[in-house]
């Protein structure tokens, strides 16, 4: 059973995603307050968070910022009514894996949720060791490509889905320098030059999990006035 929780107040807009989400294998529950909903959020007993932006309570962004501090990495899907480019920008650097813009599609909803839950599902599968052979190791760091499992000193990191991308992206290429814009384009899909801050957040969250110490990197480096390697 997919567990789905969305925080959304607008009552209608809630009724019209979990009409649209919910059926014998998914359950969606609802909150309509911002701080109800991080409450419920925070028992990490879901599959995906659908969040609204603005919300009584606490807005979204807290939400999502606190609930990535507290180390809760369930996929959120941000909804946001606004077409500033900074409002999405923000929601994805505080640690949203997507966002949707209101007024949305159905189609488009389902197509999202179903995107987010087939990136995050197998990283809650397994646990055990991989024995196919498809793990890279470097020093002290051992990368699961199959079980989307990350250990740091043979102790597990809980990384957010894109974190797990960003990674493996640049482990399976050591050396190779990828611009801010064409980790945007491989790892979110976008296109547009604001959302590069969202790659400098993330890259930021990976070295404060990652390096013993973040101003000195030794596993994902800078490539000054480019973009971003992993060490060869």
């Amino acid at each position: 059973m997919t567990q789905i929780l969305v925080v959304e107040d607008d009552k209608n807009i809630a009724e019209l995603v979990t009409i649209n989400l919910q059926d014998d294998l998914t359950k969606v529950t609802c909150c309509y307050d911002g701080a109800e909903g991080y409450v419920e959020a925070s028992k990490s007993d879901y599959d995906l968070i659908i969040l609204d932006l603005m919300l009584p309570g606490k807005k979204g962004m807290d939400i999502c910022r606190d609930l990535r501090l507290n180390h809760i990495q369930t996929p959120i899907l941000m909804l946001t009514s606004k077409s500033d480019e900074i409002d999405k920008i923000l929601g994805l650097e505080s640690g949203a894996d997507d966002y949707i813009t209101k007024p949305f599609s159905v189609r488009e909803l389902q197509a999202r949720v179903r995107a987010v839950l087939r990136r995050s599902r197998s990283d809650r599968t397994n646990s055990e060791p991989s024995t196919d052979g498809l793990e890279i190791t470097v020093k002290n760091l051992k990368i699961n490509q199959e079980l989307r499992k990350v250990q740091l000193n043979g102790k597990r990191l809980n990384l957010t889905p894109k974190e797990f991308e960003l990674l493996l992206l640049l482990a399976n290429n050591p050396g190779k320098t990828y611009s801010r814009a064409q980790l945007l384009h491989n790892i979110w899909g976008y296109e547009f030059e604001g959302y590069e801050h969202t790659v400098n957040s993330h890259i930021n969250r990976l070295r404060s999990k990652l390096e013993k110490d973040p101003s000195n990197p030794e596993f994902i480096l800078t490539s000054w006035g480019v973009g971003y390697r992993f060490t060869e």
